[in-house]
């Protein structure tokens, strides 16, 4: 099989499981369900408080380290499905990844309000951060799990790594952003 031709396989089944995968969401993940509403509240409601509690005059680096957070759960969570590690039962929409609700909301949203708390109050973000992880991957998965929200297929020390690699690592990327920007400043 040439390359060309292995690709176009691969589009072959790809296209095939879209098809399944809105098949099933139309059964099992409609408007119809709760989970379906569940998924969305975990979606909206964050964004809403975000926007009410966020300290307006730091807004640029919340912001941006929430981004960062953002960026790096979309890219882990997309890493566990494709390897296996783990998946989401129930989407808001079949056209959009399944861990949505919690890489585009709720997790940044919570380490933005974790991360800022920690900013007005000088705590040690890397402590709180690592305790959140450990509440979100032995709380909140198991919870969700027990829901069928979320199915994990490896064992739970990989999704702990999951996290603490996306809050080390927004923090990290937040700080050096920092550090740039203030020696930019320095150079004016």
């Amino acid at each position: 099989m040439s390359q060309q031709e292995h690709f176009e396989h691969i589009h072959r089944l790809m296209s095939e499981l879209e098809n399944t995968y809105t098949d099933y969401w139309q059964k099992f993940s409609n408007f119809g369900t709760w989970e379906f509403w569940a998924v969305l509240a975990i979606l909206i409601i964050p964004l809403i408080i975000l926007i009410i509690g966020i300290d307006k005059s730091k807004i640029f680096q919340l912001c941006f380290f929430g981004y960062s957070v953002h960026i790096l759960a979309a890219y882990i969570d997309a890493l566990g499905i494709r390897k296996l590690w783990w998946d989401y039962p129930h989407v808001v929409f079949p056209q959009l990844p399944g861990s949505i609700s919690l890489d585009a909301s709720l997790i940044p949203v919570y380490f933005i309000f974790l991360y800022q708390w920690c900013l007005n109050k000088n705590k040690n973000y890397w402590l709180y951060g690592t305790l959140s992880a450990l509440g979100f991957t032995f709380i909140l998965k198991p919870i969700m799990v027990s829901l069928n929200l979320f199915q994990l297929y490896t064992i739970w020390f990989v999704l702990l790594s999951a996290y603490l690699f996306v809050i080390y690592g927004a923090k990290i990327i937040t700080n050096i952003f920092i550090i740039l920007s203030t020696s930019h400043t320095n150079y004016r």
